[in-house]
């Protein structure tokens, strides 16, 4: 069957597909030595997993928004009113404390993570009918990252979304544990048995979709549910989402659009435009973070500015702005995509 990869084998496979594999793979390798790491290197593993993937992805939506004339000029209303939105939305939401505001923008970066599974899911599903299959696909995605955090929700982690205790509102709920352990896996042994069926009669096997679904059943419950590890969390959560999300923004809006689309974008197309492209958005990544941290957390840089609590109602939402944007822009800018050939 012609598979249906996005660009190609190799860079589908590396790029998108084989992160979860890979990370995890290392982690039951060396073990020990990422406990090493995270206690003797935490700046280093925190500038490069934090700065460099999870908040430079952020910023690579940019070649799919802001940086196309074209884009902008056909939705005024969206792309200047998203972030204006979502600044009054931060701005109403701190009023009811930092932990609320922090553990809301939490869920709405967790159903974000989970929509970009089932989107891959889907990108790589097109070429199939529209069945019970695809069904159980689209059901096995959300069964394999809705466990892992209705988990995290009643049992206490070593590790935090954004910060302390924002999950902590399922505390006082009945143990649904037993319950939702029964459901994850009687869906997964039958997405497996369907996918093995369905093998079996057509003699063909969507790789990267079966690929995807996996490297995601294996990311989020090895990452969540099965380690408890801070570091371990970060390497599977960020990487698994950062690294594909990048490479399908310059797949698909910047490598396979001809030069009259791309217009300014060009540049972006030849080798030195791939290394650009990169350090554009690690550019952006590191103003970014610099700026959280010698305005509120003053973790790793700090001028000792010495602002005023008071301040932050207001900074806090301002500079989450970008990330805010992000995850809401998203819910527009992949649907009804070009048909991918």
């Amino acid at each position: 069957m012609k598979q249906p990869w996005i660009h190609n084998a190799k860079t589908d496979g590396w790029l998108i597909l084989s992160p979860p594999f890979i990370i995890l793979l290392i982690i039951f390798l060396f073990q020990k030595q990422i406990q090493g790491l995270e206690n003797q290197y935490s700046f280093y593993t925190w500038l490069f997993l934090i700065v460099f993937v999870d908040v430079a992805h952020v910023y690579s939506t940019l070649f799919k928004t802001y940086f196309v004339k074209e884009e902008v000029r056909k939705r005024k209303l969206l792309y200047y009113g998203i972030p204006a939105v979502s600044w009054v939305f931060g701005l109403i939401l701190y009023q009811f404390g930092s932990l609320t505001f922090w553990s809301v923008l939490a869920l709405i970066a967790v159903f974000h993570f989970i929509r970009q599974q089932y989107g891959f899911m889907r990108i790589y599903a097109r070429f199939e009918p529209d069945n019970w299959n695809k069904k159980i696909d689209g059901i096995a995605v959300y069964s394999a990252t809705v466990f892992p955090m209705l988990y995290w929700f009643k049992t206490p982690r070593a590790f935090t979304w954004f910060v302390e205790n924002e999950f902590n509102w399922f505390q006082n709920v009945p143990d649904y544990i037993p319950l939702i352990t029964f459901l994850y896996s009687v869906i997964l042994i039958i997405w497996i048995l369907k996918t093995i069926d369905e093998i079996l009669k057509t003699k063909k096997c969507n790789v990267p979709k079966v690929a995807l679904i996996s490297g995601t059943y294996l990311s989020w419950y090895f990452g969540i549910v099965y380690f408890n590890n801070d570091l371990v969390f970060t390497f599977l959560n960020v990487i698994s989402h950062g690294i594909p999300y990048v490479a399908l923004i310059y797949i698909r809006e910047i490598k396979q659009k001809d030069d009259q689309n791309l217009a300014n974008l060009s540049l972006f197309k030849s080798t030195f435009g791939i290394f650009l492209f990169i350090a554009i958005i690690l550019a952006f990544a590191f103003f970014e973070e610099f700026l959280w941290e010698i305005l509120i957390w003053n973790e790793h840089f700090s001028l000792n500015l010495n602002i005023s609590l008071t301040w932050f109602q207001f900074l806090v939402p301002l500079l989450v702005v970008p990330q805010l944007t992000h995850y809401l822009l998203d819910g527009f800018i992949w649907r009804k995509p070009k048909k991918l050939t």
